[in-house]
């Protein structure tokens, strides 16, 4: 498998990040805030709890307090665990059926890719999700986006389909090969460190021979190598 760097591929990622800096994702937050997937967490998963419809501002789909809201003001679980719940992005509110975006959220506060306590076992949960949405493997792929081109403060794993050419785009000093998903945030610290990255995102893809790859970059991974978006 080629994982070298096209010509001219750097430019292409500076002219990406300058565009995604200047573009606001329009799901990214009522109001501005960048707690709403912390909100959601808290206060709408749990359709019993008192004064559900006051508290909670994206109601579970097939609650009575969601009847009558739009596919964005509304919350779609794809599956939990006493640590992680994933849910559906808003991203494919209006979208082909066969288009996939999900997010994976640790139940705890965790901001993101630079908090220490950012759980190992998420990778592993979110990688099962994405199994139960996308039937081919290799096209399954996991991004987190790096502290200063993310939109909320509470972690969340992108759960996409990866690029065709994506992994032709892959530079070799910034990808790594593990043999498990716990392995990830670990190996990702350290080869961000090794290309000097203060802040970076992660990419996790399967590896053609077995394991897994881990690319760190700069660049939001969920933008330059993912199909975020249907349109």
């Amino acid at each position: 498998m080629k994982i070298f760097t096209r010509s001219g591929t750097r430019s292409l990622l500076l002219a990406v990040l300058i565009l995604v800096s200047l573009v606001v994702p329009a799901q990214a937050h009522a109001a501005g805030s960048r707690d709403v997937l912390w909100n959601i967490l808290n206060t709408c998963l749990d359709p019993a709890g008192a004064d559900y419809c006051a508290n909670c501002r994206s109601p579970l789909v097939g609650t009575p307090c969601a009847a009558g809201k739009k596919c964005q003001e509304t919350t779609e679980v794809w599956g939990e665990t006493a640590d992680y719940v994933a849910v559906r992005d808003r991203k494919m509110c209006g979208c082909p059926e066969d288009f996939v975006h999900g997010l994976a959220l640790p139940r705890a506060r965790v901001t993101g890719v630079e908090d220490p306590r950012r759980p190992d076992g998420i990778w592993s949960f979110a990688w099962a999700v994405a199994r139960g949405r996308i039937h081919d493997e290799s096209a399954m792929a996991l991004a987190v986006n790096p502290q200063g081109m993310r939109a909320q403060d509470q972690l969340h794993v992108h759960i996409v389909r990866l690029r065709k050419d994506a992994r032709e785009r892959f530079t070799t000093d910034r990808v790594t090969r593990v043999q498990k998903l716990d392995e990830v945030w670990g190996a990702a610290s350290r080869t961000a460190a090794a290309a000097g990255l203060a802040d970076y995102g992660v990419l996790v893809a399967s590896h053609p021979e077995g394991g897994f790859l881990v690319l760190v970059d700069w660049v939001s991974p969920e933008k330059v190598y993912s199909f975020e978006r249907c349109r």
